[in-house]
């Protein structure tokens, strides 16, 4: 059987947009799945994941670049950070050229969390992208980034931008 064209799958059915708007929820709760039991231990949720993995993409990130990736009220990031702080495993520090920034860091404390987390979600992603294969991996990776609204991609693309 021959694969479609990217021509032929812009005439997708609402039946199949339904079917990979669920399966896209189904996937993601596996994904967070084995993190949110880790977490649920330390009476910590997804937005503390969330703050951590980025932290870690991104070490010494300002809380405002944070408060862009995350799109979350300052408020709600503030309660994370304060607890995260606290419980040892994010450090805050003051800017060197502007003292009115946060620079945050993972302690080591926190880096242990971080791979436990990612571990765990990068076992079931290898595993999906191996019975997917290579080129639904590629495919999938493309229609994640198409997804994306315009600030949204430029947030992603920064972290794969290298650090000094």
């Amino acid at each position: 059987m021959a694969e479609p064209s990217g021509e032929q799958l812009l005439f997708l059915t609402d039946e199949q947009l339904r079917q990979g708007i669920e399966a896209m929820f189904f996937a993601y709760r596996g994904f967070t799945a084995d993190p949110d039991r880790i977490l649920e231990d330390m009476s910590y949720g997804r937005a503390h994941h969330r703050a951590v993995h980025f932290i870690n993409c991104a070490p010494g990130t300002t809380v405002n670049n944070l408060l862009n990736i995350l799109g979350v009220t300052k408020q709600s990031l503030n309660r994370v950070l304060r607890r995260l702080i606290a419980d040892g495993l994010v450090e805050s520090r003051v800017g060197r050229t502007d003292k009115r920034e946060r620079h945050l860091y993972l302690t080591e404390e926190g880096k242990a969390l971080e791979a436990k987390l990612s571990d765990a979600q990068r076992a079931r992603m290898r595993s999906a992208y191996r019975k997917a294969g290579p080129e639904a991996v590629a495919g999938f990776r493309q229609v994640l980034e198409a997804m994306m609204d315009a600030d949204m991609r430029r947030n992603y693309l920064a972290l794969r931008e290298p650090r000094p």
